[in-house]
C-alpha cells in the first residue's frame, strides 16, 4: 500500500504541475483593422483547426483570448500560420455509414481558420475537423476554394470523386508540369505538397513551406535505462499454510533499453514505448517445518526479461525540461528461475519452476534536454507460480530508472 500511495502521489504531482505550466511562444496576430500585434501565443499544436487562441502581450502579462471573429490571421514562430477564410466546405464523411449516393460535394458556407501549408503563387491550406480532412487552395489572385474529393455509394460498393486532380491540372500550367503529375496524386498532405512545391519552383515563385522536415531522431528515441529495483515476493499454498512464505523486500539492479516512438501531433507530447529489461530477485527465508531437522530453508531465484509496452505523455516545463507519466503492460519471460526448499542438512525437499504472468505498471519522471531522464515506476502484483494450481504468488516492485538517449 505504501508503494501504491507513493506512485499515485507522484502521478498527481505530475498532473498538477503540468496544468500550472503554460507554454507560450513568440507569435503574432492581425486583427480586423489589419493591425499586426506581436505577442506570445499559447501553442497547443492544434490537431483540429482552432476557432480561437490564448495570448499574452508580455511574458508576465495577463492571459487574453482572441477568436475567429476578431482575428484575420495568426502565426507562431516560423512553422505555424493560420488564416481566416469564408469558404464553402463539404462535410461529407468517409465512413461507410456516412456515405451517400450523391457524388457531388454538399457545401456549407463557413468561417474557418485554415492552416497554411504552402504560401506562394499557388498556396495550399489544411482543415482538420472531427472525422474529416479537407484541403483548400488559392492561385495568386483567386479566392480560396476547396480541393474536391468525395467517396460515394454505387450499386457494387463505393466510388471516388477525384475532381481535385482536374482543378489542379487546369490551374497549374507550367513547362515542367505534365498531366502525369496530377493523374495519380492522392488526397493526402504529402502528395499535394509535392505538386504545389513543384509548381511554385517552376514559376520561380518566392514560396514558404509552413511545415518542418523532421529527421528520424525527432520521432524515435533509443535510450539505455539502468536502474535499481526494490522487489517484494510472497507465496501461498492452498493445501498447506505451513508452506506459505513471505520473502520480503530485496534490492537488485536492472538494465533496459527503451524504444520510444513519438506521435507527431500535439507537439510530440504522446509516445509509444517498449523497453526490454533484464531484472532479477533473490531472497532466502527460514521457517519451522515438520520435515526432518525441523527447519525448512526456502530460496527463490527469479530472473526474467520484462517487456513493458505502453504509452507516455509529456508535460513541458520549458525548452530544456519536461515531466512525463506513462502506463504500460509488462510481459514477463522468466528463465532459470526456481523456488528451492531444502532441509536443515542441505538435502532438497522440493524444487518448483517459476513461470510468471504479466502485469500493469505506472511511472512518472523528469527529462532534461531530451537526453537525460529519471523515472520512478511501480509494478503491480504479478503471479510467478502460474503453472501450479495450488500455488499463488504476488511479486511487485518499485523501480528507480535512469535514462540516457543514444541519439541526442
Amino acid at each position: 500500500m505504501k508503494l501504491k500511495t507513493l506512485i499515485l502521489t507522484l502521478l498527481t504531482f505530475v498532473t498538477i504541475e503540468s496544468y500550472s505550466q503554460i507554454d507560450f511562444e513568440k507569435g503574432y496576430f492581425i486583427d480586423e483593422s489589419n493591425q499586426r500585434t506581436e505577442c506570445l501565443i499559447k501553442n497547443v499544436d492544434w490537431y483540429y483547426n482552432p476557432t480561437g487562441f490564448d495570448y499574452k502581450l508580455t511574458p508576465d502579462g495577463p492571459v487574453e483570448e482572441a477568436d475567429i471573429q476578431s482575428v484575420k490571421e495568426f502565426g507562431i514562430g516560423d512553422l505555424t500560420r493560420y488564416v481566416r477564410a469564408d469558404v464553402k466546405i463539404d462535410y461529407s464523411g468517409n465512413s461507410i455509414n456516412e456515405l451517400s449516393t450523391n457524388k457531388n460535394p454538399e457545401f456549407k458556407q463557413e468561417l474557418l481558420f485554415l492552416k497554411v501549408l504552402i504560401d506562394g503563387e499557388a498556396s495550399l491550406f489544411l482543415y482538420n475537423g472531427t472525422n474529416i480532412t479537407r484541403f483548400f487552395y488559392k492561385m495568386k489572385d483567386s479566392d480560396i476554394n476547396q480541393l474536391i474529393y468525395k467517396q460515394y455509394l454505387v450499386d457494387d460498393g463505393y466510388a471516388h470523386n477525384y475532381t481535385f486532380r482536374q482543378q489542379l491540372y487546369a490551374d497549374m500550367k507550367c513547362k515542367t508540369m505534365e498531366e502525369r503529375d496530377f493523374t495519380a496524386i492522392k488526397y493526402v498532405e504529402n502528395d499535394l505538397k509535392r505538386v504545389f512545391t513543384k509548381f511554385n519552383s517552376c514559376t520561380n515563385s518566392d514560396y514558404i513551406s509552413f511545415y518542418e522536415t523532421k529527421q528520424l531522431k525527432d520521432f524515435f528515441n533509443l535510450s539505455l535505462r539502468p536502474g535499481v529495483t526494490m522487489g517484494k515476493l510472497s507465496m501461498e499454498n492452498s493445501e498447506s499454510s505451513l508452506k506459505n512464505t513471505d520473502f520480503g523486500n530485496s534490492l537488485s539492479f536492472r538494465l533496459g533499453a527503451e524504444a520510444e516512438f513519438l506521435l507527431s501531433s500535439n507537439k510530440n507530447k504522446w509516445g509509444i514505448i517498449a523497453e526490454p529489461t533484464y531484472r532479477y530477485y533473490k531472497a532466502e527465508q527460514t521457517s519451522e517445518s515438520s520435515l526432518s531437522g525441523g527447519v525448512l530453508i526456502s530460496k527463490v531465484d527469479y530472473k526474467s526479461i520484462e517487456l513493458p509496452v505502453g504509452v507516455r505523455h509529456y508535460f513541458y516545463l520549458n525548452d530544456q525540461s519536461k515531466l512525463f507519466a506513462n502506463i504500460v503492460y509488462v510481459f514477463d519471460f522468466a528463465f532459470n528461475s526456481s523456488l528451492k526448499n531444502t532441509r536443515n542438512d542441505g538435502s532438497i525437499a522440493s524444487t518448483l519452476e517459476l513461470k510468471s504472468r504479466g502485469n500493469f505498471a505506472f511511472g512518472a519522471g523528469y527529462k532534461y534536454q531530451d537526453r537525460y531522464s529519471i523515472e520512478i515506476r511501480y509494478n503491480t502484483n504479478r503471479d510467478t507460480m502460474s503453472n501450479y494450481v495450488v500455488w499463488n504468488s504476488e511479486y511487485s516492485s518499485l523501480n528507480v530508472i535512469f535514462g540516457i538517449s543514444l541519439f541526442n
